[in-house]
């Protein structure tokens, strides 16, 4: 059933169940045939009012900081893995008391806290950088050339440190399962001494498995033959693929400015705060009803609300030039936009819905000039 959006507060992030539903049926696939952990990257996707149905079908989630730790803890369960670039000596007691799994990103790291982990039933890992890169654009590429994620083959040597059981490697970013089989060839090439001391290899994330056109059955191989040859546990934690085209952002024309040539439709939402990947990495977001220009066709620039000059995206042409008042449908907006968004220039943050499966409307939290004030003191 598709979604009226007028009945959505505007602007508003609306998660689409059944499509989640969907996505978790495929991640359960690759767990059952493969026998790897699938687990939630928070930094990904984190609403929790989702919770419920992701648990269903995944054992647990990933932080990568204190508080997504214990969101974890509180209001998911099961299994929690932290992987940090640092961990704070003041937090560190507090982490480990929400984690089953705890990953470090560096052997100095390791040293100041592996005295706190023995007698909690914490399994420890290192973070190896296997020094192969499959990321184009360097803003989300780790295995760039002097990166801070990870350790270098070389400074393990053929021996994990006592009391480490684990490996971890994330080199990937909406990837497919060919770039994870050439990471695995180099990983094996540089690591495969370590691989045989350990008792559980994560994979980190980048996997976009719920993509159309994602080579499953690749991807399912691939985590067998390294289970069977070297006799380790294997996690994988996407946070894209969970949400990967679940929901959308939904915001209104406000004004229409016609200047020097360049016609610009002004939005309730903004770039720079609410969907800041569209300018740092950066991609043009998909619109419901529109497409690109073809030709010398003039398009409609978007503007954001925030006096940030930059914030803006285009150029679209619409099968009807949009009008004052009129619905603008943002798509693909769960997985890594509501996790990064703001409240700078004090613009409003975007309400967050849920689209139930039986074709009903939640509207699960809206914001309020208290909620901007509170994160400034």
């Amino acid at each position: 059933m598709s979604m009226d959006y007028t009945t959505a507060p505007s602007p508003c992030f609306v998660l689409d169940e059944k499509r989640l539903i969907a996505n978790l049926e495929l991640l359960n696939r690759v767990q059952e045939e493969s026998g790897a952990k699938v687990i939630l990257a928070l930094k990904g996707f984190a609403l929790f009012h989702a919770f419920p149905l992701i648990r269903k079908v995944l054992p647990g989630c990933t932080a990568s900081s204190l508080y997504e730790a214990r969101l974890a803890c509180e209001a998911f369960g099961g299994e929690v893995h932290a992987c940090a670039p640092i961990y704070l000596k003041d937090e560190m007691e507090e982490f480990l008391g929400c984690v089953s799994h705890v990953t470090f990103n560096s052997l100095s790291q390791w040293e100041q806290f592996k005295g706190q982990t023995p007698g909690r039933g914490i399994s420890a890992a290192i973070r190896i950088n296997p020094e192969h890169a499959e990321v184009q654009t360097e803003l989300y590429n780790p295995g760039r050339p002097g990166s801070r994620l990870g350790v270098s083959p070389d400074e393990l040597g053929d021996r994990l440190p006592e009391g480490i059981e684990g490996l971890h490697f994330h080199t990937l970013c909406e990837c497919g399962a060919d770039a994870l089989e050439r990471t695995l060839a180099k990983l094996e090439r540089s690591c495969g001494p370590l691989l045989k001391q350990a008792k559980w290899l994560n994979m980190g994330g980048g996997h976009l498995i719920t993509r159309e056109g994602y080579d499953v059955s690749l991807l399912i191989r691939l985590i067998q033959d390294i289970r069977e040859r070297y006799d380790v546990e294997v996690i994988l934690e996407p946070g894209a693929a969970v949400a990967w085209r679940t929901g959308v952002l939904v915001a209104t024309v406000i004004d229409r400015i016609e200047r020097r040539g360049v016609r610009t439709l002004m939005l309730d939402v903004s770039f720079s705060a609410h969907m800041p990947d569209c300018l740092e990495m950066p991609y043009k977001p998909e619109i419901r009803g529109a497409r690109d220009p073809q030709g010398n066709e003039i398009g409609w620039r978007l503007g954001g609300m925030t006096c940030l000059a930059g914030d803006d995206v285009g150029d679209y042409v619409f099968e009807v030039d949009p009008a004052i008042g009129q619905r603008i449908v943002f798509e693909d907006m769960m997985h890594y936009t509501m996790v990064k968004t703001t409240m700078f220039n004090g613009v409003p943050h975007p309400a967050i819905g849920i689209q139930r499966a039986d074709g009903s409307f939640d509207l699960v939290r809206t914001f309020a000039y208290e909620d901007y004030r509170n994160r400034l003191g």
